[in-house]
């Protein structure tokens, strides 16, 4: 793992539960999503945050339109550019 800037490779003072974290950077989650997530399991409890989500449609009933608004949110680069399913790839790997 690369180091955060502070000398050693611990995720940083930011992230409430770095066992949860590391698990979620080994499976190939992005850094942000990770301490997202690991933080939210340390505020309530691991299996509280993964029931405590919404329902939203799939992203293949998004019009391209809709998804190009969640990628600007998101700040995803070339947006503009992309296609539905390029747009569908990058919305779920931030």
């Amino acid at each position: 793992m690369p180091s955060n800037g502070n000398g050693n490779d611990e995720p940083g003072p930011s992230v409430k539960d770095d066992e949860l974290y590391e698990k979620l950077r080994d499976e190939g989650n992005s850094k942000e999503k990770s301490a997202r997530i690991a933080n939210a399991a340390a505020a309530s409890s691991r299996s509280e945050v993964g029931s405590r989500g919404g329902s939203s449609p799939a992203y293949e009933d998004w019009t391209v339109e809709e998804l190009r608004e969640r990628a600007s949110e998101l700040e995803v680069e070339g947006r503009s550019s992309m296609t539905k399913d390029e747009l569908i790839d990058a919305l779920r790997e931030h």
